[in-house]
């Protein structure tokens, strides 16, 4: 099992910039692809961005690409995204997730993506409003 605490959310303007941390514990984190979603009200919850377990590739959905950046600390089981550039509609609740492949395999993001049997956090609000 893996527990997940996201940090960093808050009220920022437009253009400004925030940056999130994921706190990851339990066992074989290093076999986990790890990234965030978020969701704003009324619609789905949409993966924004992963980083690899297996080469430490990084992958963004489109509209957050050139402005948000993921990185991931293993000595510190920790996963971050600093969030440049935020518009209106990046506002939404942002999670922390987790997914794994088989036993002693380390997980692509190309699953992350996909649904399937994600650990979550509690998740971090991020409202981006003048």
């Amino acid at each position: 099992q893996v527990q997940l605490v996201e940090s960093g959310g808050g009220l920022v303007q437009p253009g400004g910039s925030l940056r999130l941390s994921c706190a990851a514990s339990g066992y074989g984190l290093s076999y986990y692809a790890i990234g965030w979603f978020r969701q704003a009200p009324g619609k789905e919850r949409e993966g924004i961005s992963c980083i690899s377990s297996s080469d430490g590739r990084t992958y963004y959905e489109e509209s957050v690409k050139g402005r948000f950046t993921i990185s991931r600390d293993n000595a510190k089981n920790t996963v971050y995204l600093q969030m440049n550039s935020l518009k209106p509609e990046d506002t939404g609740v942002y999670y922390c997730a987790a997914v794994g492949d088989r036993i002693g395999v380390q997980a692509m993001c190309a699953i992350f993506f996909r649904p399937g049997y994600h650990y979550w956090g509690q998740g971090t609000q991020v409202t981006v409003s003048s």
